[in-house]
């Protein structure tokens, strides 16, 4: 059995070192032209050329949760798109969001100003029933992430394309049921798949919806930066309609430095770092992937390109 690794952007010494020990029984190689064709592949962001020498691929292992880019590509008819099911990322993406959220109800950015000044305030509490959150997206990470912020005691609402059933939250789903989705929750929450259906599917008029249509909605994005039209959000946030927004993800990325939400005050940025990828983790779930394929078994995570995830 034989591994080619091509993981653009980033350094693949200790994803092969890896790969080797969880798989001694594999060939596992670095890609450049020219390499010998392979079984499988461990990916990140490759390019079309190395898909065009690869045509016998019967696995193509993508690093992270998100296959938007490699759908992109022109890819072997037979070959399965596998992405990670989890590798460590739900407890950082739960994290994130919690922290986002909490920093919003409980106006710390707000104690912050005021300590930069020397100014010791006093915010008057505010009721968690207030301040629904819907999740858009309940795959592996939007119900952990659906579930953390239920701890807190705030009504949690979950939106997927499909009915589902999840303790502890009011689901919604399909296009039928988008509306009164949004309209139920107060902090918008976005873990969705990037697809032609979903592109920009945070836009103005949805956005509107929140809170009941009333002031006060608050977004946060850690799925892509396309879901978001961005010249949408600054005139609901300078309006009113939007308390704020935390966004980790972004059309362009890096944020260009003349890019105005840097300097919006009610908008938060990340680096795109909400949840990064655990190689280790990312490693052993591959690896018994890779053998459960090799065995005939079936596996979790296998992508459907008509659908996008």
């Amino acid at each position: 059995m034989r591994i080619t690794v091509c993981l653009t952007d980033n350094r693949p010494d200790a994803w092969i070192e890896g790969l080797r020990a969880a798989l001694p029984e594999a060939v596992v190689e670095n890609w450049r032209p020219g390499t010998p064709q392979a079984d499988h592949a461990v990916v990140w962001a490759p390019p079309q050329a190395f898909i065009d020498e690869q045509p016998k691929l019967r696995g193509i292992f993508n690093i992270g949760a998100g296959v938007d880019a490699l759908l992109k590509l022109k890819l072997p008819p037979e070959a399965q798109v596998v992405r990670l099911d989890d590798a460590g990322m739900s407890v950082q993406m739960a994290e994130y969001v919690c922290h986002a959220l909490i920093r919003h109800f409980r106006e710390f950015d707000i104690y912050e100003a005021d300590a930069r000044e020397g100014r010791w305030s006093f915010r008057k509490p505010r009721e968690r029933e207030d301040f629904a959150v819907g999740v858009m997206g309940l795959g592996v990470l939007g119900e952990r992430v659906a579930k953390a912020v239920a701890q807190f005691e705030f009504p949690v609402n979950g939106w997927s394309r499909s009915p589902k059933a999840i303790e502890g939250l009011r689901c919604f789903a399909g296009e039928a049921e988008f509306n009164a989705f949004l309209g139920a929750s107060r902090v918008l929450v976005n873990l969705l798949p990037l697809t032609e259906a979903t592109r920009g599917i945070l836009n103005r008029e949805n956005l509107s919806r929140l809170n009941g249509g009333g002031p006060g909605g608050y977004l946060i994005n850690v799925a892509r930066g396309a879901h978001l039209v961005e010249s949408d959000l600054i005139p609901l946030l300078d309006s009113g309609q939007l308390a704020g927004a935390t966004l980790d993800v972004f059309e362009v990325e890096p944020l260009p430095t003349e890019h105005p939400f840097w300097r919006h005050p009610k908008i938060t940025v990340t680096p795109h770092g909400s949840a990064r990828t655990v190689r280790e983790a990312s490693i052993a779930q591959i690896a018994d992937k890779i053998r459960a394929v090799e065995m005939g078994e079936p596996i979790a995570g296998v992508v459907g390109r008509e659908r996008g995830y």
